[in-house]
C-alpha cells in the first residue's frame, strides 16, 4: 500500500482519484481547499483536513503531521482566485514577492521548491489516474472529415503557440480561422463565446498540454460536460494531446460523442522543456 497526499480542487478529477486510490489499496490523506472542493472528498479519502487558498504553511504542516513525502495536485482551482482572491499567510506573501511572472509555472514552481525543501516531493498529477488518459487515434466511431482535419491542424499550431506562452490551452476554430483563445474563463466560456461568434458554422475545439516535461499541475481536462458544450455551440470535433489529458468519465465521455457524432482524437503532443 502506497500512502499520498492530495491538494484537491474543484471538479470530478480528485474524486476519481480517490475512487481509485480506494480500489487500489492506496491510503490518500486529502488537503481540500475551502474555496474549490467538494465535501465529497471527505467520504472517499483516508483522512480529510481543509484549508484556505494561501495557507502554505498550514499545509506543510499537515503534511509533515501525516508523515506525506509525496503529495499530488488535483483538480481545478480558478486562475482569477490564485491572483485576486487569495489572502496569502507570510511564507506565500514571501514566494509570492519574489516571484517574476504571475503565472501558474512561476507560483507552482515556488511552492514545489518549498515543499522539496521540507522533505515533501510534488508528484505528477495523474499518478492515480493513467488509464484516463487520452489514447493517439480517434477515439469515436466518426473520423474527422477534410475539413475538421484542416481546422485541427491550424488549431493545433495557434494552440501550441499561446500554451508556450502559458496563456491558455483551448481554441476555437472555424473554417481555418481562430474564433476565440481560451484565457482565465475557461473552455466551456470560451466555446459558448466562440459560438455567437461564427453565425451557425461549425466550430472545432482544439486542446493542448502545456510544453513542459511534467504533468504536475495544469493537466488538460474532458469530460461528458465537455461533449454537451459542444454539443450546444455546434463544435463537432475535438483534438487533444494523447498521453497527457485526462478524459474523465472517459466511456461515458466518448459514448455520448458517439450519440452526438462529434470526432475525438488522440495527437501526438508537442513537448517542450
Amino acid at each position: 500500500m502506497s500512502k499520498y497526499g492530495m491538494i484537491a480542487g474543484n471538479g470530478r478529477f480528485p474524486l476519481l482519484a480517490l475512487e481509485t486510490a480506494r480500489k487500489l489499496g492506496d491510503e490518500v490523506v486529502a488537503i481540500g481547499l475551502k474555496e474549490e472542493a467538494s465535501p465529497e472528498i471527505e467520504g472517499l479519502a483516508a483522512r480529510c483536513h481543509w484549508i484556505s487558498l494561501g495557507q502554505l504553511s498550514r499545509l506543510i504542516e499537515i503534511l509533515k503531521q501525516e508523515g506525506i513525502t509525496e503529495v499530488i495536485m488535483a483538480g481545478q482551482v480558478k486562475h482569477a482566485s490564485i491572483f485576486s482572491s487569495i489572502q496569502p499567510d507570510l511564507r506565500l506573501f514571501k514566494l509570492l514577492s519574489s516571484l517574476k511572472g504571475k503565472n501558474t509555472d512561476a507560483l507552482i514552481g515556488g511552492v514545489a521548491k518549498i515543499l522539496e525543501d521540507e522533505g515533501i516531493r510534488l508528484a505528477d498529477s495523474t499518478l492515480l489516474l493513467k488509464p484516463l488518459l487520452a489514447g493517439p487515434g480517434v477515439l469515436t466511431k466518426r473520423k474527422p472529415d477534410k475539413d475538421e482535419e484542416k481546422d485541427i491542424a491550424y488549431g493545433r499550431r495557434i494552440a501550441n503557440l499561446l500554451a508556450g506562452q502559458d496563456i491558455g490551452q483551448s481554441v476555437a476554430i472555424s473554417d481555418r480561422a481562430c474564433v476565440a483563445l481560451e484565457a482565465m474563463e475557461g473552455t466551456d466560456a470560451m466555446l459558448r463565446r466562440a459560438a455567437t461568434l461564427v453565425n451557425g458554422k461549425p466550430l472545432r475545439l482544439v486542446k493542448v498540454s502545456r510544453r513542459r516535461g511534467h504533468l504536475l499541475f495544469d493537466v488538460p481536462v474532458t469530460g461528458t460536460g465537455t461533449i454537451q458544450v459542444m454539443q450546444e455551440t455546434g463544435a463537432t470535433a475535438l483534438a487533444v494531446d494523447a498521453g497527457r489529458t485526462l478524459m474523465l468519465d472517459r466511456d461515458e465521455m466518448l459514448e455520448r460523442a458517439n450519440r452526438a457524432a462529434i470526432a475525438v482524437i488522440g495527437y501526438e503532443p508537442e513537448v517542450g522543456s
